[in-house]
């Protein structure tokens, strides 16, 4: 990614003609590309998901979560940790999330 010298704006590659240029969409600004200069990788990824996914940093603490007394429905015991989620439509109420602090079991209370 390179940057326009003139106002800062993002350069964006074309082709004009036979060559490649870089061009800034606010300025106006344009210049040279040699073959050499330039590479080009893209990569996607589709996922279809049917839950939504939680990711945790590897290693992540718990700990700093804070604590409610609930019952597991894993183990009985009576504290977990719980946090909360937007999981559907942005008009409907958040998605209460527990993970007992005994067991570790994750279960959900929707409101």
């Amino acid at each position: 990614m390179k940057f326009c010298p003139h106002c800062g704006g993002v350069l964006r590659t074309q082709r004009k003609a036979d060559s490649l240029v870089q061009l800034c969409p606010k300025c106006g600004y344009q210049e040279s590309v040699g073959k050499r200069n330039m590479s080009s990788s893209r990569r996607t990824e589709k996922t279809k998901m049917d839950q939504p996914m939680i990711v945790e940093h590897e290693g992540a603490n718990p700990t700093s979560l804070p604590k409610t007394k609930v019952f597991c429905p894993k183990c009985g015991n009576n504290e977990a940790y719980w946090w909360m989620q937007q999981t559907r439509s942005a008009d409907e109420a958040t998605t209460r999330f527990f993970r007992c602090t005994k067991c570790g079991h994750v279960w959900r209370e929707y409101d």
